[in-house]
């Protein structure tokens, strides 16, 4: 057996890591989990660790279940592998019209990838064939949200609007406008359409051109900046925006679908249809790689019947894998069958009670925001005071107290620097109240080593 120090060095040689720093993939003490169960995992010492951000925003059934393991290995064992071009097998079918059944509307056509950025990919390829099986071949550009997270290929990359991330790989796809997000605007802001976030969409639309636009893309709470919850009537205003300019809307729902926000879809919770959705993560709680772009049902016929059209001129190897189509089905029904989103409608007010009495106890906590099981702390220097971290305060924050915080309390959360200091909050869906109250207590702590960090910086 590979020592816990062998395995380490081996990560270290031969493991590309993703979104990791080399002083963090350096250090002696990476975690290495070796097993997991319910809402916990446990690395290769044996310690034990609240999940609290399920994985990456994606074990929403919880870890270890046996009935989601054996249906992938029934998979295997008759049907390991067959596509979904020119032919079809039971469990794409099916996951497919599961799918239909709870998404909005007559959203109600699943195009399989194997990623979120990958649905958001096919959602600007479809996008663009369809206007040009119209007859709009103009209509290519996409009006996406400042701080927004929609992916890391080029083209998701490109709607995506995060400077820190885009800045190495420019130039992007051109002919993508980004406007400013909901930040400062939740609940009732007075009349929607008056409101300068819901105006700029509508005037980046105007300025460059409707017949030129394509999309808007925007998730239902935009997980860039901080769990940003839209203001009332906000997502009807882009839907009226949208159809008044012939443009398709798209809900990138990679981490708001499959129960997050307490419903199957938060394109759904907030009342509208939407052109397209995207999805990833919640599908199959993680057990397996799945994405897909759900479309209506009206738009796939319209560019199939189309003689500019025929055939959506996209696909994957692996999109609608037998195996992963059926953990989609396993995952789904026991989400369904075991009343999830009901755990998440009836714990998740419990949940932001529980952050707002941290934040009241904690003065360097700035602002909770979020719905469901899908919150964000951010961070200040005290709030008494008015007073912001320092560039040099924030950093040692994200990159020492914070992980030194989820080792002492055994609670895992996501240091987050995406335009303020901030902790994502994400538990499994089945989360129980001890699980909720084991997070809370590993979050006070946490946020009292930060106040106590800032009090010595000064």
């Amino acid at each position: 057996m590979t020592t816990d120090s062998g395995l380490r060095a081996k990560a270290r040689r031969h493991l590309g890591p993703h979104f990791t720093r080399k002083d963090v993939w350096q250090d002696a003490e990476l975690p290495v989990f070796v097993r997991s169960e319910g809402c916990h995992l446990y690395d290769d010492r044996g310690r034990r660790f609240l999940d609290g951000l399920a994985g990456l925003f994606c074990v929403n059934i919880g870890h270890g279940r046996s009935d989601i393991v054996a249906a992938a290995s029934k998979q295997m064992e008759t049907l390991p592998y067959s596509t979904n071009w020119g032919a079809a097998h039971p469990p794409s079918i099916e996951a497919a019209s599961l799918i239909a059944e709870l998404a909005p509307g007559d959203l109600g056509v699943t195009f399989f990838v194997n990623s979120g950025s990958e649905a958001v990919e096919t959602a600007i390829k479809f996008a663009r064939q369809y206007h040009k099986s119209q007859g709009n071949p103009e209509r290519t550009k996409i009006i996406s949200r400042e701080m927004a997270y929609h992916g890391v290929t080029l083209g998701a990359l490109s709607v995506t609007g995060l400077p820190k991330i885009r800045d190495p790989f420019l130039p992007l796809l051109p002919g993508i406008r980004h406007v400013p997000n909901t930040f400062g605007h939740t609940g009732d802001c007075g009349p929607a359409a008056e409101l300068d976030c819901v105006r700029a969409i509508e005037q980046a639309i105007i300025e460059e051109g409707p017949e030129t636009v394509a999309a808007v893309f925007a998730e239902p709470v935009q997980n860039g900046r901080g769990a940003l919850v839209p203001p009332d009537g906000y997502w009807r205003e882009l839907r009226k925006i949208c159809d008044k300019y012939g443009v398709l809307l798209v809900a990138d729902e990679v981490i708001c679908s499959f129960g997050r926000l307490g419903h199957w879809f938060g394109s759904g919770y907030f009342g509208v249809v939407p052109d397209m959705v995207t999805f990833a993560k919640g599908a199959t709680s993680g057990y397996a790689p799945l994405g897909g772009m759900i479309a209506r049902e009206q738009l796939v016929q319209e560019l199939f019947d189309s003689p500019k059209g025929g055939t959506f001129t996209h696909g994957a190897t692996w999109g609608g894998h037998p195996v992963s189509t059926a953990v989609a089905v396993a995952n789904i029904k026991a989400m369904r069958d075991e009343d999830v989103l009901g755990n998440v409608c009836t714990l998740g007010p419990e949940l932001r009670a529980g952050l707002e009495e941290i934040k009241n106890r904690h003065r360097v906590v700035k602002d909770v925001r979020g719905l469901g099981f899908f919150y964000a702390i951010e961070l200040m220097a005290d709030r008494e005071t008015d007073r912001e971290l320092s560039a040099e305060q924030s950093a040692k924050i994200l990159r020492e107290v914070l992980p030194a915080a989820f080792k002492k309390t055994g609670v895992i959360l996501r240091p987050d620097d995406r335009g303020a200091t901030m902790i994502m909050v994400s538990p499994p869906l089945v989360a129980d109240r001890a699980v909720l109250d084991e997070l809370l207590a590993g979050i006070d702590v946490m946020v009292g080593d930060v106040q106590r960090s800032v009090s010595v910086s000064g």
